[in-house]
């Protein structure tokens, strides 16, 4: 375990500065701007917003790994020890942790490394369950592209997939501001990323040793995590709420974000009285 942290993940306080905070996790490949709408329908609660391994402000993967004495390859578990030694340092010893897409992933894999930091957890148009090999295989291509001449351009058709149907038919500001964050993803952390997420393991046990309030939530357009994804983790859980967002595709959070800012203040208050 680290000393004193020579590199942690960048991180900002929002609201009042109260015990027990929500902590949210962005999703892939973006940074904690995605967050900033659901904020502003929280400003009176504790929440910090962090940026992952290689994205944002945070510093590179390398760096990282060598603070944590991590291997050098990709792994979320890195981003797990990332997550839980920078909240420790800023004095924080349990939270609500709420994670979307790959910020669900890390959730994941805090449930089963750090158990003791969770107060909570909310599982955001994810799931436990690794990837398919297509899906793995499609993956480490986007890595390769992303890690070459590409660059960011590796993951912008990711615009198709990640929003719902109502959001491109009806919220033009919307799929050109994410379209904006996907041209700025960083190629590093793209590729970092995309590998790690290759090689996750099914996290579905962590799930099962948990024993807190949780939130599983799903955009109903959601084309990347399923309905059965949310209820296989939902029947994991002991004391879980199953959310379904409409006219929200994968990206739930950008695209309601008051319904998603709903479920989340409701899942803190079950922890407090928990």
């Amino acid at each position: 375990m680290l000393g004193p942290m020579t590199a942690r993940l960048s991180l900002t306080r929002n609201g009042p500065d109260e015990a027990v905070p929500l902590v949210l996790l962005h999703a892939f490949p973006l940074d904690r701007r995605m967050w900033d709408d659901v904020l502003a329908e929280l400003d009176d609660l504790p929440v910090i917003t962090l940026d992952a391994p290689g994205f944002g402000s945070s510093p590179a993967t390398e760096e990282l790994a060598e603070a944590f004495g991590a291997p050098s390859e990709p792994t979320l578990t890195l981003y797990a020890d990332a997550v839980a030694g920078t909240l420790r340092e800023a004095g924080v010893d349990r939270a609500v942790v709420a994670g979307l897409s790959m910020g669900g992933y890390a959730t994941l894999a805090l449930a089963e490394r750090h158990p003791d930091l969770l107060a909570g957890v909310g599982l955001l148009d994810t799931r436990a369950a690794p990837d398919p090999e297509a899906a793995r295989e499609d993956r480490l291509r986007v890595a390769e592209e992303a890690a070459g001449p590409k660059g960011a351009g590796a993951v912008a058709p990711m615009i198709g997939k990640v929003l719902g149907t109502t959001s491109h038919a009806e919220r033009p500001e919307v799929v050109e501001k994410v379209r904006g964050w996907l041209a700025e993803a960083p190629p590093s952390g793209i590729a970092w990323a995309q590998r790690a997420m290759a090689a996750r393991p099914d996290r579905l046990a962590a799930l099962e040793a948990l024993d807190v309030p949780a939130l599983v939530l799903r955009g109903a357009e959601d084309l990347q995590s399923s309905q059965d994804d949310a209820e296989s983790m939902a029947s994991a859980l002991r004391d879980v709420e199953v959310v379904v967002v409409p006219r929200a595709g994968h990206l739930s959070a950008v695209e309601q974000p008051q319904e998603v800012a709903t479920a989340l203040r409701a899942l803190r208050e079950r922890c407090l009285r928990a």
